[in-house]
């Protein structure tokens, strides 16, 4: 049995084979509430992607740049899935350094290990009204 190569994937099922999220469903979701982009338009879940499609997505709060390198309909291994797209090297950089830098504003505090009593919250209102002064 001879398959042609594919020349365009549905939008929702590369991006699932891609491994960029867990399920087609997820895909799907994410693609309709436009958090997957081409040059700044919202796509749908049923656009065709060609190899050479450069796509934005936001996922986790972090924006990857990604151009298409090839297209696949199946989900594989995590090294075949990264050969289907590379990242741009600015897109990385901003990535890793909005990354660093939201580590390093979380680095001094350290969360309560329980709510505030009523004495505590006391203070805590007494303290935000010596703030408004």
């Amino acid at each position: 049995m001879n398959k042609e190569p594919l020349t365009e994937v549905r939008a929702d099922v590369w991006l699932w084979a891609a491994r960029f999220f867990k399920t087609r469903s997820l895909a799907k979701q994410m693609l309709v509430g436009g958090k997957v982009q081409i040059g700044g338009q919202v796509i749908k879940p049923s656009r065709m992607l060609r190899v050479g499609d450069i796509l934005q997505i936001t996922r986790a709060n972090e924006l990857y740049e990604i151009s298409v390198l090839a297209l696949s309909e199946q989900r594989g291994p995590a090294a075949v899935a990264q050969s289907l797209y590379s990242e741009s090297e600015t897109s990385r950089i901003k990535r890793e350094s909005e990354r660093e830098m939201k580590r390093l504003a979380n680095a001094g505090y350290k969360a309560p290990l329980t709510k505030p009593d009523k004495r505590a919250r006391r203070l805590i209102q007494a303290l935000g009204d010596i703030d408004a002064l």
